[in-house]
C-alpha cells in the first residue's frame, strides 16, 4: 500500500463541491429516516465491543500518556460511533486496525507531534505507524493504520477506500461535525456519549484547530477552517 507522505489545503472550489454533495446526501438520509426508510437499529454501549489486544491496550497507554482527556473521550467515540455505522451499513472491518486508527487518529494535535511540520493528520499517521511497527506490528495492517488517520478528514476521499479507513472517517465525522450523525440511532449516541462523556468538546477541539490553520495556514484543516469548519462543529447534534 502506498502511503500519503501529505497531505495539502484543497483548492476551495473542489472543497466546497465536496462538501455540498455531502450536505444534499445527508439531506436525502434525514428524510428518508422521517419516512421510515432504513432507519438505524439502537445497539447498547454493551454492544460495542473495544478490542484488549496488547496491541490496541498499548496505544491506547500512548494516547492516555499525552492527550487531554477531551481528546481520549473523542477517539474513543470515535470508534463507538464507527462500529454503530458499520453495523448501519453492513460494513465489514479488521475491528483491531480500525480500533488503533481510531484511538490514535489525533495524535498529531498533541505534544510532541503538533510541533512538527505538515497537516495534523500526516504527522499523527506517521507517529502511529511507527509507534506499531516497533512493537512489531504487521507491516500490511501498520499501513493501514496510517492510511486511515492520514485521510480521517478527506472528505469525498476517504469514504471510497477500505473500509477501516471509512470508519474512521465516519465515526470522527459525526463526533466532530455530525456528519452521517442520522445513520446512527438518538438512543445509540446517548450511550456512546454518556460512557464517554464530551467534556466540553466542541470548545477545546475548535481551539486546536484554530491554533493549527493559524501556525500552518497551508495544511490540509486549514482549508476547512477557511470554510467556516469551526461553525460546523459548533452546529454538531451534540450540547457540548
Amino acid at each position: 500500500m502506498e502511503l500519503t507522505t501529505a497531505l495539502s489545503k484543497t483548492p476551495t472550489p473542489i472543497l466546497i463541491s465536496r462538501f455540498a454533495r455531502l450536505e444534499v446526501g445527508g439531506l436525502f438520509r434525514k428524510i428518508a429516516r422521517a419516512f421510515g426508510h432504513n432507519r438505524p437499529i439502537p445497539i447498547g454501549i454493551a454492544d460495542i465491543k473495544i478490542p484488549d489486544s496488547t496491541i490496541a491496550k498499548q496505544a491506547t497507554e500512548l494516547v492516555e500518556s499525552c492527550s487531554p482527556q477531551f481528546l481520549i473521550n473523542h477517539s474513543i467515540r470515535t470508534y463507538c460511533f464507527g462500529v454503530a455505522l458499520a453495523r448501519h451499513l453492513n460494513l465489514k472491518a479488521d475491528m483491531e486496525v480500525f480500533y488503533l486508527a481510531s484511538i490514535m487518529h489525533d495524535l498529531g494535535l498533541v505534544d510532541p507531534h503538533d510541533k512538527t511540520e505538515g497537516s495534523f493528520e500526516v504527522v499523527g499517521a506517521d507517529a502511529a505507524h511507527s509507534f506499531v511497527i516497533e512493537k512489531g506490528y504487521e507491516k500490511e495492517k501498520a499501513d493501514m493504520v496510517h492510511e486511515a488517520i492520514a485521510l480521517h478528514s478527506a472528505v469525498g476521499i476517504a469514504h471510497q477506500r477500505e473500509p477501516e479507513i471509512a470508519l474512521v472517517h465516519y465515526g470522527a465525522g459525526i463526533d466532530v461535525i455530525g456528519f452521517r450523525a442520522e445513520d446512527v440511532s438518538a438512543e445509540t449516541r446517548d450511550a456512546i456519549v454518556n460512557a464517554y462523556p464530551r467534556l466540553d468538546f466542541k470548545q477545546c477541539f475548535s481551539a486546536l484547530i484554530d491554533d493549527q490553520a493559524i501556525r500552518k495556514p497551508d495544511c490540509h484543516i486549514a482549508g476547512h477552517h477557511k470554510l467556516g469548519f469551526i461553525g460546523k462543529i459548533k452546529g454538531a447534534p451534540f450540547n457540548e
